[in-house]
């Protein structure tokens, strides 16, 4: 594998200054500027420096060093180059999800005492209310879409204007200010599958030695062209889309939505990018329809037999009309925030697609393991990055038990609650809090969140994410939810119930279902299929039917707690 550049870096004002001597002149963005696809917006990693510089200083000139300054909105490059500008010299950046109701969202401007937000035009409305009614300190609002200064609202674009004839007047507040790597510089709020949002303290440091490693583990260089999809805010794509493009002076492209993906693929000629699972498992599925519908599908599976010991290279040529539908450039593709089924890894590889499952958290910075092109193990998030190492606790006789890392980019602490941080932070090693198997050489294999975890009568342990993966393979499910359901006269004696949410049109094409008792028995008979596959106390015992779509948070974890009240 092509070795990373070896230069460390000490924070990410360092990071912009020595890889903007290295790629300035090289494409950071590439936009789409209107809806003839044959005009963009091309900006430049020395532009991007240039525009955080401006708007740095326009910060500072506003009274805001050392304070706290909220982002929210899409996906786009205004919001990077705002959170740069707060986090290189200003103060504190905390990331919000633009997904948050009006009472969250005004709760984290309360717990987090921002005094400053930039912001998307659809939030304009109601943050004028909440800096009308007084709520936490905030005061400043600047708009990311806005080209002037209107009704007390500052304009991004302004401020960087404004920026540009303060440093040509010779103020250097932001240009000098020192980066403390060791304190908190990033404020992110978890996202609460199970309880109030914590609020996770990150440092420069954390950052950046997670940005190292990262570079020591994937290829990925300044040639390379990245979709930026996932939410912004959460660190997954905060540090592995946006801060790694940057590092490694790459091109980022921003996806026009989920259904628009395979055509921001093909279209910006995308050779890297990190989606959920459910994007590659929906990927996966709706190719084997193509195929089958075309005739071709025994054809592709003589080939992947007869090609399975082939290098990527020449997977990549015999399996080209696949390779089309990505855009043909595709050079790695990870999959990140849930566990990956892993009759999809394998489809992919066997196409030649290099589709490496990683795994992090928000209080890890987020890495903690990847699959390389070269070191992967199917089913396995990889191994440990280069500066982490890991073990596992309280482990069981199946070999079991809970992953514990150790490392530069484990979380300064939960702000604001120490109780919470000594019980996830012992003797330096974080407690993920999700149980897991390491093999001799080194390959952790992630079974499920501690939590979940459905322990029966006969003291076996369920592990819902697992069977979850059998069941969404079957055609026509689109998501389900593994859940235990305690026997009445013996709340102890527990049965393994799902709830199945269904695509109605393909379970009418593909086993001629339409009623609720067709779809049902359709349904019912491939679970019991799934049952003879497994020992006796895993089975499937019931089902609950849905087409609603499960409770998730922003990057498609279910919300377990909240989803079992549904099936109670």
């Amino acid at each position: 594998m092509k070795k990373a550049n070896d230069d460390r870096i000490t924070d990410l004002k360092d990071m912009l200054k020595k890889t903007g001597l290295e790629y300035g002149n090289k494409p950071a963005f590439k936009i789409r500027i209107d809806k003839d696809k044959n005009k963009y917006k091309i900006i430049t990693h020395k532009e991007v420096r240039e525009m955080i510089d401006a708007l740095g200083t326009a910060l500072i000139s506003l009274n805001l060093k050392g304070k706290r300054i909220a982002v929210i909105g899409e996906n786009r490059y205004e919001w990077e180059v705002a959170y740069l500008s707060i986090v290189c010299g200003t103060g504190t950046v905390v990331p919000l999800d633009k997904s948050l109701p009006d009472n969250e969202l005004k709760r984290l401007i309360e717990r987090s005492e921002v005094e400053a937000i930039f912001f998307s035009g659809k939030y304009e409305a109601k943050l004028k209310r909440m800096v009308l009614e007084g709520i936490g300190k905030l005061k400043h609002l600047i708009s990311m879409d806005s080209k002037t200064h209107h009704g007390g609202i500052y304009s991004q674009s302004e401020l960087i204007e404004i920026g540009n004839v303060l440093l040509k007047n010779g103020n250097r507040e932001f240009l000098d200010a020192e980066i403390d790597p060791e304190i908190m510089s990033i404020m992110l709020f978890t996202s609460g599958t199970t309880s109030e949002s914590k609020v996770v303290a990150l440092s420069h440091k954390n950052i950046c030695s997670n940005l190292w490693a990262l570079s020591r583990a994937i290829d990925i260089n300044s040639d390379d062209r990245i979709l930026s999809f996932l939410p912004i805010h959460h660190v997954f794509e905060c540090t592995v889309g946006f801060l790694f493009s940057l590092y490694r002076g790459c091109t980022t492209s921003f996806c026009d939505g989920i259904r628009h993906i395979l055509d921001n693929l093909n279209e910006y000629e995308i050779t890297f990018a990190c989606f959920v699972p459910a994007i590659y498992e929906n990927m996966y599925k709706s190719i084997i329809r193509k195929l089958e519908k075309e005739g071709k599908l025994e054809e592709i599976k003589e080939l992947e037999e007869k090609y399975k010991d082939s290098t990527m290279e020449k997977k990549k040529k015999v399996f080209k009309e696949i390779h089309n539908i990505f855009g043909g450039h595709i050079r790695l593709l990870i999959s990140g925030a849930a566990a990956l089924d892993k009759t999809v890894e394998n489809g992919f590889r066997k196409w030649g697609i290099n589709l490496c499952q990683g795994y992090g958290l928000t209080e890890t910075s987020p890495v903690i393991g990847v699959e390389t092109n070269t070191g992967f193990r199917v089913g396995s998030i990889g191994k440990p990055l280069c500066n982490i190492e890991a073990k596992l606790e309280d482990v069981n006789s199946e070999g079991v038990g809970e992953l514990v890392v150790k490392g530069p980019s484990v979380m300064l602490e939960y702000y604001g609650n120490e109780e919470a941080t000594r019980e996830c932070i012992v003797d330096g090693w974080f407690h993920t809090g999700d149980l897991a198997t390491i093999d001799d050489d080194g390959y952790i294999f992630i079974k499920g969140r501690k939590k979940s975890v459905i322990v029966l009568k006969n003291g076996k342990n369920i592990f819902p994410e697992e069977m979850e993966n059998l069941v969404n393979r079957i055609e026509g499910v689109i998501e389900s939810f593994i859940f235990g359901k305690s026997n009445k006269k013996d709340k102890d004696d527990i049965k393994i119930y799902v709830k199945i949410v269904y695509d109605k049109e393909i379970l009418k094409n593909a086993y001629k279902a339409e009623t609720e008792i067709e779809i049902y028995e359709a349904l019912n008979k491939r679970i019991k299929e799934i049952n003879k596959t497994m020992p006796l106390y895993k089975s499937i015992r019931g089902i609950v039917l849905s087409q609603t779509p499960l409770i998730k948070t922003t990057t498609s974890k279910i919300k377990r707690q909240e989803e079992i009240k549904t099936v109670e």
